[in-house]
């Protein structure tokens, strides 16, 4: 794919991103931050073009006309849609964004159609594995805070097996791992409502009754923004040349896979231990060394992931859009 097309798909995945104009000031700064850092290896000026997205000067219809092959077109649109499902579900304005897309993109309504829902039932399950609001008099966090650190309460945790946990994390890294040697573009999207049910099921094991709005918060002090982690993944393996045209579509690169795999295996066991510390020593941690223990652990889990290749590897080999379903509704 030139740099054109390059930029083009980029600039949808962009746009998808701002769709909804939901994200709030810390996502908006990780993908500014994140455009800054891939713009070191693209062929064009990737921070003015997430301005140029932010500031609504970009025209859909022009970018959609810059994709001439149907496979870049499909490309495009599906890459999209996972964006717009990165944060588990898609609004009523994102929805709206993708007919536009689909329409400009000049693709079959049906297969686009076919796709989202395929990509909204992944993202669906796992929403519905963890509560969207804490209602029950037993609530130790409130419904919707302003940042975990706030959620902090005098509530001392529960003693929870740590060993029974860190088979838990691991589990679920090797199992994000796997999702991204899949070469259906729809498994990434199971990957970010896993990780969300990995901090939900950590917080409860230590007593806390978390809901959806707690733990995305908590992602975003980390530094896990949703969107923006979804738009790292796939930035990096555009621009890296990790996506491939094969029997007249784009599929990952061996090499492409790797790297995602590495990718999702690392961040998912980096937060799987930051949830796991934080919730144990009673939500006390401050938000800089929630962000600096995140960091720390990440750098050791990318090594780490080598050494579970093999079973990350077999992990993929067994895995199915019905499995993956059944373990985002936690059965």
């Amino acid at each position: 794919m030139q740099a054109t097309q390059q930029q083009a798909v980029l600039t949808i995945a962009l746009l998808a991103a701002f769709a909804d104009d939901h994200n709030d000031e810390r996502e908006r700064e990780q993908i500014r931050v994140l455009a800054q850092s891939l713009s070191d290896s693209a062929d064009f000026d990737l921070t003015r073009l997430y301005q140029d997205v932010l500031f609504k000067r970009v025209n859909l219809a022009e970018v959609c006309a810059q994709l001439i092959d149907s496979a870049e077109r499909q490309f495009a649109y599906e890459m999209a849609v996972c964006v717009c499902d990165a944060d588990g579900m898609t609004s009523a304005a994102e929805r709206a964004f993708l007919i536009d897309l689909s329409a400009n993109l000049q693709l079959s309504a049906k297969d686009s159609a076919a796709f989202t829902q395929q990509a909204e039932a992944l993202a669906g399950a796992g929403q519905s594995s963890v509560p969207a609001a804490v209602t029950t008099a037993a609530v130790i966090v409130p419904a919707v805070v302003s940042s975990p650190i706030a959620a902090s309460a005098n509530t001392a945790p529960v003693q929870a097996d740590s060993a029974e946990i860190d088979r838990s994390v691991l589990k679920t890294a090797v199992l994000n791992g796997a999702l991204e040697l899949l070469p259906q573009s729809w498994a990434s999207v199971a990957i970010i409502p896993l990780q969300i049910k990995l901090v939900y099921n950590i917080g409860q094991r230590y007593g806390y009754e978390l809901d959806q709005g707690h733990i995305r918060e908590f992602l975003s002090t980390v530094g896990v923004g949703l969107t923006s982690q979804y738009l790292e993944q796939f930035g990096r393996k555009l621009l890296g040349g990790m996506f491939a045209k094969v029997a007249g579509q784009w599929g990952k690169t061996l090499g492409g896979a790797a790297t995602g795999m590495a990718f999702s295996f690392a961040s998912t066991y980096a937060l799987g231990q930051v949830a796991k510390r934080y919730y144990a020593e009673g939500r006390q941690m401050s938000a800089a060394l929630l962000q600096q223990t995140f960091k720390e652990t990440l750098e050791p889990a990318k090594n780490l992931q080598m050494q579970y290749l093999p079973e990350i590897q077999q992990r993929a080999s067994t895995l199915n859009a019905t499995e993956i379903m059944a373990l985002l509704k936690g059965k």
